[in-house]
């Protein structure tokens, strides 16, 4: 048991957050952003020990939008008389901005990932196309999460999929799993959010 503590606690762990975190965002809820906090800290540990160090980066951006968010879904219930913060679409023009900051942000990781490790002697980053892709993806989707842009559950179907696929090759199969969680809850969250939207419209 002391063992497999030793070897699993940490995903376990951050397995069980990130589920809970997955369950309070499909029902558009405030406190997914604390779980996600406590999520990402696990991951910076695991993935740090992996040698995945753009996913390992991206879960201290995790930390910064999540706090963001959190304070950016509260806003719009900072008084009795305010509204919640309404679910949005994604405009054609901001689907172009993210495009655009996508590619830039991809290719940004991927020159870091093939230079930087040599440079302070550390192991170097495995599959580092793949590691930046996600990482690129994830960035703008947790952001229109943080903006309540109901777009970004279908960014996490790509990304989740992908994802996940990785993290078998690493032999991290609890994380593995938890994708697999991920993938049928952004579909989950698509629909959920898009019946949310239409009773908030109504």
């Amino acid at each position: 048991m002391n063992e497999f503590i030793a070897q699993y606690g940490l995903e376990v762990t951050g397995t069980v957050a990130s589920i809970i975190y997955l369950i309070y965002s499909i029902r558009e809820n405030p406190r997914l952003w604390p779980w996600g906090i406590i999520a990402s800290g696990v991951s910076i540990v695991v993935f740090y020990q992996s040698a995945l160090y753009a996913d390992m980066g991206l879960q201290f951006y995790y930390v910064a939008i999540s706090i963001y968010g959190w304070w950016y879904w509260l806003s719009g219930q900072a008084s009795d008389d305010s509204v919640e913060v309404p679910i949005k679409l994604v405009s054609s023009r901001l689907l172009t901005k993210l495009f655009l900051a996508g590619v830039i942000i991809y290719c940004g990781l991927l020159a870091a990932l093939l230079n930087i490790p040599a440079l302070v002697d550390i192991a170097s980053s495995d599959l580092p196309y793949l590691d930046s892709f996600t990482t690129a993806a994830s960035i703008l989707a947790t952001w229109l999460l943080a903006r309540k842009y109901i777009h970004h559950w279908l960014f996490w179907v790509v990304i989740n999929s992908v994802s996940m696929g990785m993290y078998i090759y690493k032999g991290l199969y609890f994380y593995s799993f938890l994708f697999v969680i991920y993938t049928i809850g952004a579909i989950i969250g698509f629909y959920e959010w898009k019946r949310l939207m239409a009773k908030h419209a109504a």
